[in-house]
């Protein structure tokens, strides 16, 4: 049995942008911080994995003793982790109110999986209660509960650490060469191939531009057919997938079975 394995956000939905980024800076505002991230300033912290860890980006010297913060190492600890609490709050809100819609392919194709008896899961360094937020939307109330959930600080090393995708893979009980990954940025990427897993890579709003050598097949969407419309755009196809105006099922098994066979390399174009 083969396992599609989602990152969340940038996979599921458009999430960074959208809902991350007025979270923080709300939760910011609510605590009196001198801070306020801009869409600029917001690209290059989306390339630190994990939510209290962009947050201890702004620990300097200065801004702590800016803000009256505790200079306790322990005590800021603390103090950082009921920011993201707050955060995390302010996010599911957001999610929850529909304002973020699931990004195009993603219930197509669980479900196409699902159907065929692939496993289901979802590998993030968000936290667990963001990550089933952005899930039960993107996948819907009756394909959500059939995803294993791999979030948060479950793993001491966050992504480009291997360890989130090294996890979900022992807890699936399966081997790497039964694990297809869809990754939006260079990071989830990393951290999946270090992984062995085979990685597709769908393109999200600050990670176009981003460094995708190693992944099998990297797309600007999964795609949709009629009446939704959405047609994917091919970026980089190495191993000759041709996913045309969708990425479908066939297409990720064809990349599943070509990229974990070592013998062989990659095969020609279908």
């Amino acid at each position: 049995m083969p396992a599609l394995v989602f990152d969340c956000d940038g996979v599921l939905a458009d999430t960074e942008r959208y809902g991350h980024l007025p979270a923080f800076n709300q939760t910011f505002d609510e605590f009196g911080l001198p801070v306020r991230w801009s869409d600029s300033e917001y690209a290059e912290k989306v390339k630190v994995g994990g939510g209290k860890e962009r947050m201890k980006t702004l620990l300097t010297p200065e801004f702590v003793a800016e803000a009256g913060l505790p200079g306790d190492p322990e005590a800021l600890n603390d103090e950082v982790a009921r920011w993201h609490r707050r955060k995390t709050e302010i996010y599911t809100e957001i999610i929850r109110s529909g304002a973020i819609p699931a990004r195009p392919g993603v219930r197509r194709l669980a479900t196409e999986a699902h159907d065929a008896g692939w496993a289901l899961a979802v590998a993030s360094t968000s936290a667990e209660p963001s990550v089933r937020s952005v899930l039960e939307v993107a996948a819907g109330p009756e394909l959500s509960p059939h995803f294993s959930v791999f979030a948060g600080d479950i793993v001491p090393c966050k992504k480009p650490a291997p360890d989130i995708y090294e996890f979900a893979v022992d807890r699936l009980g399966l081997e790497p060469s039964g694990v297809l990954v869809v990754e939006d940025s260079r990071n989830g990427m990393l951290s999946a191939l270090g992984a062995g897993l085979v990685c597709t890579v769908t393109t999200s709003a600050y990670t176009g531009e981003e460094d995708f050598t190693g992944a099998s097949l990297v797309v600007t969407s999964l795609g949709d057919p009629p009446p939704e419309q959405t047609v994917t755009r091919v970026l980089s196809d190495p191993l000759g997938s041709e996913p045309r105006s969708l990425v479908r099922l066939a297409d990720l098994a064809f990349l599943l079975a070509t990229g974990t066979d070592p013998a062989t390399g990659p095969r020609p174009s279908r």
